[in-house]
């Protein structure tokens, strides 16, 4: 990284989960370059500040456009990018404290509009890089630098979060299945609408949680992952409920609704109905 950006060294700690996310990404770029033969510049990937964020400076091979943002405010940069480049695939990438503690109130206005971009959310259930403290998904009572006595707020379940405010788009996933997530992502920029990713993507220095995920048989510890049944219905919200209440991390896609029109398919109605004044109209309602 030192060639590639001189004045910048951006790091992941040895076994970060991150690393699962940035190649299942590259591969789904990759894939939607293949398949649409569409330049990888047709792709912009809006960071956040965190961990999660140096994602966008850790890519490797072709690079899409990139724009490193303001913490928590992920949503508005891409919804500006999409308003102007309606053709450009939008993605985010953002973690747990990023979209969801300081930039958790732009969640609910985007599912309403079903804005076409798609987030990668990478959630270790702490503040990696400013030293560990707690973040919304925190456990009630975990200790971390900043509740040394214990987290005093209950846990956020963010897929019931998703589901409750409207996203279009809901998948859970965990960051050492690359290829499944990488699937999830690719079904994610092809949706038409808000979609999120959500991954659990531990942190092995201030929150490993890979032994809970996936398990230890020897130490008679089990998975808190599962794989959400073949036969669910992901166009069915009351299932989709259920999976996201049913506890521990179902694996897989939970709700999608593909009929509901996009922000820019209601903005452009909108504008047919707008009736179009000429330049003499427009100068007489301003006039004195």
């Amino acid at each position: 990284m030192t060639n590639k950006n001189p004045e910048y060294d951006f790091k992941w700690c040895p076994g970060c989960g991150d690393f699962g996310v940035r190649r299942a990404l590259e591969s789904a770029i990759e894939r939607r370059r293949i398949e649409l033969e569409l330049p990888v510049e047709n792709n912009v990937v809006v960071a956040g500040i965190g961990c999660s964020g140096n994602l966008l400076h850790l890519l490797e091979g072709p690079q899409p456009f990139g724009f490193h943002g303001i913490h928590g405010r992920t949503l508005p940069v891409a919804m500006g990018i999409k308003m102007g480049r309606p053709d450009l695939n939008v993605l985010i990438v953002a973690g747990d404290g990023d979209f969801l503690g300081i930039g958790l109130e732009h969640i609910a206005p985007q599912a309403a509009r079903n804005l076409d971009v798609a987030a990668i959310i990478m959630d270790n259930a702490v503040y990696g890089l400013t030293k560990g403290q707690s973040s919304p998904t925190s456990e009630l009572g975990m200790i971390t630098s900043s509740t040394p006595y214990g987290k005093p707020e209950d846990s956020m379940n963010p897929l019931r979060l998703y589901l409750s405010m409207g996203v279009s788009f809901v998948a859970s996933t965990m960051s050492s299945k690359v290829k499944d997530m990488s699937r999830m992502i690719t079904d994610a920029m092809n949706h038409p609408g808000f979609a999120i990713v959500h991954v659990q993507s531990p942190c092995t220095t201030y929150h490993d949680t890979y032994e809970q995920l996936k398990g230890n048989l020897k130490k008679g510890i089990e998975p808190i992952a599962w794989d959400i049944p073949d036969d669910h219905d992901p166009t069915d919200a009351d299932a989709a409920q259920t999976a996201a209440d049913a506890g521990g991390v179902p694996l897989g896609v939970i709700y999608r609704d593909d009929q509901r029109p996009t922000f820019h398919q209601r903005v452009a109605e909108m504008g047919q109905k707008a009736k179009p004044r000429d330049i003499e109209k427009l100068i007489g309602s301003h006039a004195v």
